[in-house]
C-alpha cells in the first residue's frame, strides 16, 4: 500500500511539472510569435523599462518624474518616456505663465508679464524682431526657432502649467518642437488613472505667437507638421498599421488594466538636425487637431486664465498632436511662419 501511495505521489508531480513547462512554453512562444509578426518600421519593447534617472522634477501635488532606459529586440537602447534637455543647464527654461508647483499662480497674461524678466529674451538675429510664444503642453515640450533652443518646459508632468518665451529672429523663422507626453511606468506610456494601475495618458499642445504689436502671427492648427516616435502602450501588436510616413495606432485598445507589464511600445528614432529651418518635412503627416474637451483642460487654471489668448475669437488656436493624442508619447511638430 505504501509502494502503491508513493508511485501516485510520484506521476501526480510528474503530470503537475508537465502541465506548467508546457504552458510557459505556450506563453513564451505566443509572444515570439506576435513580435515576429510585426512588420511596421519601429522597433520593439516589451514591458517594464529600468529606471535610470529618478525624480528629475519634484511638485509637492505632482505625480512622480522618473526616466528610464529600455532595450528593444532588435538590440537598440532607448531612453523612455524621450530623451530630452530637462537636466541640460545650457537648454533655457521658459517663463511662467502659470506654474503652481513654482508659486506662479498668474490670473492674466498681463500679470505673468509684468514678471517676465527681458534678460530671458533669446536673440537668434541681432537685427530681428521680437515675438512673445504662449504654450500650454501636457505635458512637456522643448522649443526651437531655427534651430536655436528658446526654452523648455518648467514641469516636465505634473502639475499642469503654461509658458512664455520671447525670442528675436528675422522673418521667415521655423518653430521646432519636441512634445513628450510623460509617463508613470515607464517604457509603457501608462499611468495610474480611472481606477486602473495601468492607465493610457494623453498628450496634446497648443501654441500662439505675438508680435510686438501684441498681434496673433501663428496658432497651432492643422497646417503644421506632426510626427510620432514612441506609441504605448501597444496590447496586440497587430492593431497598428504604416501607410507611408504616416504611423497609426487608432484600432488600437486604450482600456485601462490592473497588470500593464507585458504591454509592447514602439518606437522609431529621430531624424538628425529635425529642428533645423532646412530640415524637410514634406513628407511628414500634417497635425491632427483636438478640441479643449478631447484634451480635458476646462478645470486647468494654467489653461482657462488665459482663454483670451489660446482661445481668442478672431483666432482660437487649436490643440495638436499626431494621429493618436492618446498613445503617441513622443512627437515632434513643425511650422514655418513666413
Amino acid at each position: 500500500m505504501t509502494q502503491y501511495f508513493l508511485l501516485s505521489a510520484m506521476l501526480t508531480f510528474m503530470v503537475g511539472c508537465g502541465n506548467n513547462t508546457s504552458k510557459k512554453s505556450s506563453n513564451s512562444s505566443a509572444k515570439i510569435t506576435q513580435t515576429s509578426s510585426y512588420t511596421g518600421t519601429a522597433s520593439i519593447t516589451q514591458g517594464i523599462a529600468s529606471t535610470i534617472n529618478e525624480d528629475i522634477y519634484s511638485c509637492e501635488r505632482g505625480r512622480k518624474t522618473d526616466v528610464g532606459a529600455i532595450t528593444s529586440t532588435d538590440g537598440k537602447k532607448w531612453t523612455v518616456p524621450a530623451q530630452t534637455n530637462f537636466t541640460n543647464v545650457s537648454f533655457p527654461f521658459s517663463s511662467d505663465l502659470f506654474n503652481s508647483c513654482e508659486g506662479k499662480k498668474y490670473a492674466t497674461p498681463q500679470e505673468a508679464l509684468s514678471n517676465f524678466d527681458d534678460s530671458r529674451i533669446i536673440e537668434i538675429d541681432k537685427e530681428g524682431e521680437i515675438f512673445t510664444a504662449y504654450i500650454f503642453a501636457d505635458n512637456y515640450f522643448e522649443m526651437y526657432v531655427n534651430g536655436v533652443a528658446v526654452g523648455k518646459d518648467k514641469v516636465p508632468f505634473t502639475e499642469f502649467n503654461s509658458s512664455i518665451i520671447k525670442f528675436r529672429v528675422s522673418k521667415p523663422f521655423t518653430i521646432a518642437m519636441k512634445l513628450v507626453d510623460w509617463e508613470e511606468h515607464l517604457g509603457i506610456g501608462c499611468e495610474a488613472n480611472r481606477g486602473k494601475s495601468f492607465h493610457a495618458g494623453d498628450g496634446g499642445m497648443v501654441a500662439v505667437i505675438k508680435d510686438k504689436n501684441n498681434h496673433i502671427i501663428a496658432t497651432t492648427n492643422e497646417n503644421w507638421k506632426a510626427q510620432t516616435f514612441y506609441t504605448a502602450p501597444i496590447k496586440d501588436l497587430n492593431c497598428v498599421s504604416e501607410v507611408g510616413n504616416y504611423r497609426y495606432s487608432e484600432n488600437c485598445d486604450t482600456n485601462g488594466s490592473q497588470d500593464g507589464t507585458s504591454f509592447y511600445a514602439l518606437h522609431w528614432e529621430l531624424p538628425k538636425e529635425w529642428m533645423k529651418a532646412n530640415f524637410n518635412d514634406s513628407n511628414w503627416p500634417n497635425a491632427t487637431t483636438y478640441t479643449n474637451q478631447d484634451i480635458g483642460v476646462d478645470n486647468k487654471s494654467a489653461y482657462t486664465n488665459f482663454t483670451s489668448i489660446f482661445d481668442d475669437t478672431s483666432e482660437d488656436a487649436k490643440f495638436i498632436w499626431s494621429t493618436n493624442v492618446i498613445l503617441d508619447n513622443e512627437v515632434l511638430v513643425r511650422y514655418t511662419i513666413k
